[in-house]
């Protein structure tokens, strides 16, 4: 079995447990009113304007043979610049006061997931960042594409409201499969329980994130269920 085989694995109980809360699934059937989007997005700026900080970090504490690890940290810098801007323009697009959401401070998950993976690049073992892009990026790709165009219809938004959630699901397709790679060529063991241990824990506060959105709509239509299928 492969590392990352071994990580999906490893991590299956908490990937459920985000994938199963309610408010996921009502997402998905669009069942989600404007209060709820806004403060979903609100709260994932505040923790994608840390990736490029947070990458950067990790890059510059990742030991000598682990160099070809840091060039793909490099690429991946590149590639992420910006995108909070993304969640801002959307917010903009909702009719949020961006101005308020720029100045304003994470609910308690994303504040103890930011700092908890800070602490760990600076204190434990920095290759353990990658558990992160294992949750935010796999996440993504299973929900954020397929979610846009449900909320989208539900709530008349444009589609300039949804470049974050549109862009980063197509964008994240290539990325995992990146991930993929650099993950099976990770061979220490200590690298590895570091990107296993850090998935499950950004696994528990994101989904704890989810929980303290505001209430989604009621249960999804039983039609749309049975058209979804």
């Amino acid at each position: 079995m492969s590392f990352f085989e071994m990580l999906q694995d490893a991590t299956r109980t908490e990937r459920e447990t985000l994938f199963n809360l309610p408010i996921i699934h009502h997402a998905l059937f669009g069942q989600v009113t404007l209060e709820s989007y806004t403060a979903f997005l609100t709260q994932a700026y505040y923790h994608v304007r840390h990736t490029v900080p947070l990458m950067m970090a990790c890059g510059a504490r990742l030991p000598s043979r682990l160099e070809w690890l840091r060039g793909a940290v490099c690429e991946y810098i590149e590639d992420e610049y910006g995108h909070e801007q993304w969640v801002l323009n959307d917010l903009r697009a909702c009719g949020a006061d961006t101005d308020v959401v720029r100045d304003g401070t994470p609910g308690q998950p994303i504040e103890l997931m930011v700092a908890y993976l800070y602490d760990l690049i600076a204190r434990g073992n920095p290759v353990g960042l990658f558990g992160m892009v294992n949750v935010l990026e796999g996440t993504s790709i299973a929900l954020a594409t397929h979610a846009a165009g449900s909320i989208q219809q539900r709530l008349g938004l444009p589609a300039t409201a949804f470049s974050y959630l549109s862009s980063h699901g197509s964008l994240d397709v290539g990325h995992m499969e990146t991930y993929r790679k650099l993950m099976d060529r990770l061979d220490d063991p200590q690298d590895q329980a570091a990107v296993i241990r850090a998935s499950k824990m950004v696994y528990a506060l994101y989904t704890d994130m989810f929980r303290q959105l505001p209430a989604a709509l009621a249960e999804p239509e039983k039609e749309s269920a049975h058209a979804s299928v």
